[in-house]
């Protein structure tokens, strides 16, 4: 292990808890940005008099820029400066933020919302940044606080979102300029707080990798996103869905020939990477789930369908939603706690379970408040679990030279599972509607649409529990391959858990 990262970090502590407040902040700004909207897509579509499809688009145009900057910043932060590269892509989400809340056409609010999703690298920057910076007993902790911060930020963006718009001639665009004030927080934390870069691998950039990679996702994730609006079997779907496999095909042809490639196929398909890209799936669906199937649950007219709150946009977030994302966040040290001293296999094992029994509870009981909010505070909780033991997989399974684009790819595959969560909802709440409605209402989602979306969430995350008890069971510990040529200092292992991944 190389002594030069971690003697630094001891010999000023102090900096540590700055440089953690800094890349927390921006990670949860980041997160914020993925949920933003959802609450006012209502007030978009009618203030730019558009239709429902297109006004989707506000939500998908962010997880396709995601899906298409992440691994490349990544890895271009990893070759060139860490610092450098969060700094750029704080100042693009700033001038995205403000791009969308000048817009005056979708257009031109597609845009900034496309800049606001390249913002989406600063996850993995600040995981890269952290293992340089701080003492390896204090990474499992520091990398599970910044990883919390995500579910809390997704939280509270709804939470803001509703306290923002809420009331007669409320303006979506003061939650834009909500987001412009955050991102501007969290660069100028980077800035002044974030110290420069230190390891870089330097090379070329896999530009052509990184193209059919781009490709490859975009394919993939624009029917999931638009698969309810086309219809899952169109020819635009089907067609999708084929040419991302192809794409996939021809990704990894290239990497596999060129010399510098953006993606280590070794890395790629070793097993805990693997596994936690999965599990990564599977919690972000899970989170996804919930958000949605409890805000729409919520917002139910109880006189017309017989179950619900009757509860406004507002309430919603702040009753309902807000303690979940609290309890995620203050749920983060204790993952790393949780990862130092026991391993991310047991942290993801107890995520799973976690998981699994709050969506079970949801399932077997959505008609009473303290059953919705307990369950969503337990969801948070095992969100939060499974935040902190990916990481920690990852960065005790790979080189220091490729922490970067591994965590990209663990954070386009929990974007991924959004993505499918959020379809998978508004497909079966779309499919299984109330009959014999007064005429005028529009069409409601039947409450047996409710229990079956809550009982795919537990499914999700049994499938969890079987990836840490199967994919990550002792003996399939980290294989750190060196590149051929490169000064990198090698991964050191998380906090001595490498036995335990």
């Amino acid at each position: 292990m190389s002594t030069a990262a971690p003697a630094t970090a001891a010999a000023r502590p102090g900096n540590e808890t700055v440089i953690i407040f800094a890349l927390s902040l921006a990670a949860m700004v980041v997160s914020m940005m993925q949920t933003l909207p959802v609450p006012i897509l209502g007030l978009i579509r009618n203030d730019l008099g558009t239709s429902t499809a297109n006004v989707s688009w506000v939500t998908t145009a962010t997880l396709l820029s995601a899906a298409v900057f992440t691994p490349l910043l990544g890895r271009f932060g990893d070759q060139h400066g860490k610092k450098p590269t969060l700094v750029a892509v704080l100042a693009v989400m700033v001038a995205g933020s403000v791009v969308a809340a000048l817009a005056t056409s979708l257009p031109l609010l597609i845009l900034g919302r496309v800049l606001q999703g390249a913002a989406t690298a600063i996850f993995p920057l600040a995981l890269s940044v952290l293992r340089e910076e701080v003492r390896p007993q204090k990474l499992p902790g520091a990398m599970a606080l910044v990883s919390g911060t995500l579910a809390f930020g997704s939280g509270l963006a709804l939470v803001a979102t509703g306290l923002l718009t809420s009331g007669d001639g409320a303006d979506y665009r003061n939650a834009f300029w909500m987001a412009t004030g955050f991102a501007t927080l969290a660069l100028l934390a980077v800035l002044f707080l974030v110290p420069a870069t230190r390891h870089k691998t330097g090379g070329r950039t896999d530009f052509l990798g990184a193209l059919t990679l781009g490709i490859a996702l975009l394919l993939l994730l624009l029917p999931i996103s638009q698969g309810h609006e086309w219809g899952w079997s169109s020819g635009r779907t089907l067609a999708s869905f084929a040419g991302a496999a192809v794409m996939t095909a021809v990704w990894v042809m290239v990497e596999r020939k060129v010399r510098e490639p953006l993606v280590d196929m070794r890395m790629f398909v070793h097993r805990p990477v693997l596994m936690a890209n999965l599990a990564g799936i599977l919690v972000g669906f899970g989170m996804f789930a919930n958000f949605l199937g409890v805000s729409y649950l919520v917002q139910m007219p109880k006189a017309l369908t017989g179950y619900g709150f009757d509860a406004s946009i507002l309430r919603a977030s702040v009753q309902f939603l807000l303690p979940g994302a609290i309890v995620s966040l203050l749920a983060s040290p204790i993952g790393g706690q949780l990862v130092r001293h026991r391993g991310p296999r047991i942290a993801l094992a107890l995520a799973a379970g976690l998981g699994a029994v709050a969506f079970g509870w949801l399932a077997l009981d959505h008609g009473h408040t303290f059953s919705v909010i307990g369950a969503g505070v337990v969801v948070g909780a095992a969100v939060s679990f499974g935040y902190a033991a990916m990481p920690a997989v990852i960065m005790a399974s790979v080189p220091h030279h490729q922490s970067g684009i591994a965590n990209g790819i663990n954070s386009i595959s929990r974007s991924t599972g959004s993505a499918i969560g959020s379809a998978i909802v508004t497909t079966i709440l779309a499919s299984k509607t109330i009959e014999h409605l007064p005429p005028g209402v529009p069409a409601l989602p039947a409450e047996s649409g409710f229990t079956l979306t809550f009982s795919i969430g537990a499914m999700a995350f049994a499938l969890v529990a079987l990836i840490s008890w199967l994919g990550l069971r002792k003996g399939h510990g980290p294989r750190v391959t060196e590149p051929v040529a490169s000064s990198a200092p090698p991964a050191p292992k998380v906090a001595e858990t490498a036995d335990a991944v």
